[in-house]
């Protein structure tokens, strides 16, 4: 493999996994329409991941089963893969405590009324090291198939894994609110909470070049189809499961739908020019 094509492939999973810090960023600011925005862009990230799942990821790994073995029936596995992934999401979810968990997304409201009930507005230097602890393990365990699509992704194709960096990188930044969201909120600290989700941001592509190197020896059609497929159903699970319910949550008003929308239609565009 040429290297300029792994360092691209490598470029643009750091790129995606750092978008968390996006999020960081914004869990800082409160506006008057705070939960709207939060509604919109959960939407618009579910519509992403949503639209690009169906539309490219899984026609991709039916794709490379046909290439793989003329005498298969690929649609049978390509789909019977798809929901494996969604039981292995299901599965990482149910061990992951639910306080910690990235994908149950909290407002900076909620976060206040339990700081307020919990800790009495003063966060003890355990329970703040206790969710710093389990919030590492938690994105490490969500971020690590998302690294390994964009980087192995990229590495087939260059605009297949661009069009997945996307994705995930629009994704991340939910994500990242979620991170630090808590953390801001109970310690004060802004830098622990960017630090906190840099952190986690950063495991996306280490664990896509350690998972490559531990993969690269059966590296092939088969289990770029397998992985594809994989890839597609936990995308899809983490926007049913997560993005849309605390989108439809965050308002009343129809900014959760605009978002899918908006999310399909940027998307889509996104793949035509990528063409």
């Amino acid at each position: 493999m040429e290297i300029t094509v792994f360092l691209q492939a490598f470029g643009l999973t750091l790129l995606a996994g750092l978008s968390t810090a996006l999020g960081a960023f914004l869990a800082f600011f409160k506006t008057k329409d705070e939960t709207r925005i939060l509604a919109f862009g959960l939407g618009f990230s579910g519509g992403v991941m949503i639209y690009l799942s169906f539309v490219e990821i899984l026609p991709k790994s039916i794709e490379y089963f046909e290439r793989a073995n003329e005498n298969i029936n690929a649609n049978t596995f390509g789909v019977l893969f798809f929901f494996v992934g969604m039981l292995i999401a299901l599965i990482i979810d149910f061990f992951i405590p639910k306080d910690v968990n990235p994908h149950e997304l909290k407002t900076q409201d909620e976060v206040h009324c339990e700081l307020i009930d919990k800790n009495k507005y003063i966060a003890s230097h355990k329970h703040i090291h206790r969710t710093a602890v389990f919030t590492a393990i938690a994105i490490t365990i969500h971020n690590f198939p998302e690294g390994f699509a964009t980087f192995v992704s990229a590495l087939d194709n260059f605009a297949f894994g661009l069009s997945i960096a996307i994705a995930v990188a629009i994704h991340n930044i939910p994500e990242g609110l979620a991170v630090s969201l808590p953390i801001y909120h109970a310690t004060g600290n802004k830098k622990q909470a960017l630090k906190l989700t840099f952190l986690s941001g950063l495991a996306e592509p280490i664990g896509a070049v350690v998972g490559y190197f531990i993969l690269a020896p059966i590296l092939g059609d088969y289990t770029l189809a397998v992985g594809f497929s994989l890839i597609a159903g936990i995308m899809v699970f983490i926007s049913i499961d997560s993005l849309l319910p605390n989108s439809k949550l965050s308002t009343k008003g129809h900014e959760s739908v605009i978002g899918v929308l908006f999310g399909m239609g940027i998307m889509a565009l996104s793949l035509i020019l990528l063409a």
